[in-house]
């Protein structure tokens, strides 16, 4: 599924007018009426309820008018409060807001706080609102009396039906503009907007219907929006079905550098979850001071000791053995539990820098490369980076909450700048490639707020690419599977308390479970 940008979609929107000759008023009209049959269906006994329209004088506030006019014409009690004069209403919008004076419809205009005050009580006897104040391409905080109108709707705790966005979202980033309308339900027209799937913004959408409003496909192939939202359809046909004849040295074998003294877990959750999402062999090559301790936590993995340095940590002494023992391998982990001490530091640059083999890098692999990314340009072979935002403030020296502000911006930028996979961790986790393409994952839950998490998500990852499935693929199809198996622990459980170790349990059964999802003749993975 697509998910397009603010100026993508003014593009498309553009396009369809100009060059298919689809006119604008048509398409506001397509979208009140789509988005009218999506309140009938959202909400129960409309005709016993009073609705509120308030609406901006834009194509936004044109999008509810056409909603008012359907509402009325069914005979429902519908008023439309106008953030505006209505001599300031131009275009489409003004032609619809013509029609509903036509029929009668109450219109109260509404262009201060001094007549907002004035209508306050009237404003109390609604039973549902519907937002028109503002669409998609808002940038700047909502600022006077629209926050103003916007706040007292949501103090109502009335349900509120969205027209396109919540007002006050930013279409693009998931960002509040200082103030949001808190929505039930809402209907973007053609397709969903970033923000819709982006947090904070998933939270104030509610549930998302996108309604058809007559976009040609080819008008969409011109514009190449590049955010798309992973499905389940097309992660199952990401899974193929096993030769009976094929054998562990078939399904690849995985190095992963990890552990040291008080971290054995997380070396120990990234070779399970490799091999539980179906690598054949693992081999563990750690300090030696531990590799007793995790001989007996991974029976059914390798582990290789290898020389340390007084503290319990691997440095560059090591370098030799462990791309003696990448001969061979299918993809290469690193830094789950490694620590961050200079010597460590210095070989896992000197790995990444040199090695041969896809490599998946997290933890404190990703810390202890920031400040030295360099190494990632001209890498040999394809690099996978899972950050979550801290790591990724590291990586490009800036804070957490820039990073936190355009998620899909800095995701995009880091992996095209140095031609890496980013798999930026967190609500809505986003996978940028180095072509630009960027992935929001709409599965996981706050019960992945534990630790060990993130070594599980590295072990699944390189465990798919063990088996021959390319990066991008890998980490999309990754990402997926570790969310919806959280997902199902938490459906099963409780919404939070479950471990990492419980997802490992259950990621064959997930795995399955895509599998048999699968369609093939509508299923199709667009890579």
């Amino acid at each position: 599924m697509f998910l397009v940008t603010s100026e993508e979609m003014q593009q498309i929107d553009r396009q369809t007018i100009e060059s298919f000759g689809l006119p604008g008023r048509v398409l506001m009209e397509n979208a009140g009426r789509g988005a009218t049959q999506i309140f009938f269906d959202s909400f129960h006994d409309i005709l016993n309820k009073k609705i509120g329209v308030v609406a901006g004088r834009g194509n936004n506030g044109g999008d509810g008018f056409v909603i008012a006019r359907y509402l009325f014409q069914k005979q429902i009690k519908v008023t439309v409060y106008l953030l505006s004069e209505k001599n300031l209403v131009k275009g489409d919008a003004a032609s619809n807001l013509d029609l509903l004076d036509v029929l009668g419809v109450e219109v109260i205009e509404m262009p201060d706080l001094d007549s907002f005050e004035k209508h306050k009580n009237s404003m109390l006897s609604k039973d549902i609102w519907i937002d028109a104040i503002l669409g998609t391409g808002l940038k700047s905080d909502v600022k006077g009396y629209f926050k103003d109108v916007i706040t007292f709707i949501n103090s109502l705790k009335k349900s509120v039906f969205a027209v396109d966005m919540p007002s006050g979202l930013n279409s693009d980033t998931g960002q509040i503009c200082g103030i949001c309308m808190q929505a039930d339900t809402t209907a973007t027209f053609a397709f969903p907007k970033n923000g819709h799937f982006l947090y904070p913004g998933a939270d104030y959408t509610g549930n998302l219907k996108v309604v058809d409003i007559g976009i040609p496909q080819y008008i969409v192939a011109q514009v190449e929006p590049l955010q798309y939202l992973l499905k389940a359809e097309w992660i199952c046909s990401f899974f193929h079905k096993r030769p009976a004849d094929i054998h562990k040295g078939d399904t690849g074998h995985l190095i992963a550098v990890a552990g040291s003294v008080g971290k054995t877990g997380a070396a120990v959750m990234t070779a399970i979850s490799a091999m539980r999402a179906g690598a054949g062999l693992v081999t563990l090559a750690v300090p030696e001071s531990i590799n007793h301790v995790l001989e007996t936590q991974v029976i059914e993995a390798m582990t290789h000791p290898l020389p340390e340095t007084n503290g319990g940590m691997l440095d560059e002494s090591s370098f030799d053995m462990i791309i003696d023992l990448l001969k061979g391998k299918k993809c290469l982990a690193i830094g789950p539990g490694l620590g961050t001490a200079p010597g460590t530091k210095m070989l896992v640059q000197k790995i990444v820098k040199e090695s041969l083999l896809p490599v998946v890098i997290d933890a404190d692999g990703i810390n202890n490369i920031a400040g030295n990314t360099d190494i990632l340009k001209n890498n040999a072979a394809p690099v996978i980076l899972t950050p979550h935002p801290k790591e990724m403030s590291r990586l490009t020296n800036t804070t957490v909450s820039s990073i936190q502000k355009d998620r899909i911006k800095s995701a995009r930028n880091f992996a095209v700048e140095y031609n890496v996979y980013v798999v930026l961790k967190g609500a809505g986790t986003v996978i940028a490639h180095p072509d630009g393409k960027v992935f929001i994952n709409p599965t996981g839950n706050s019960g992945m707020a534990s630790g060990g998490m993130g070594d599980v998500l590295t072990g699944i990852i390189a465990g798919f690419i063990c088996q021959g499935y390319s990066p991008g693929l890998s980490a999309n199809a990754g990402v997926y599977l570790h969310g919806a198996a959280a997902d199902a622990l938490a459906e099963e459980k409780m919404p939070f308390g479950y471990l990492a170790t419980d997802l490992l349990k259950i990621i064959p059964e997930q795995i399955g479970r895509l599998m048999e999802y699968r369609d093939p003749e509508t299923s199709s993975l667009i890579y």
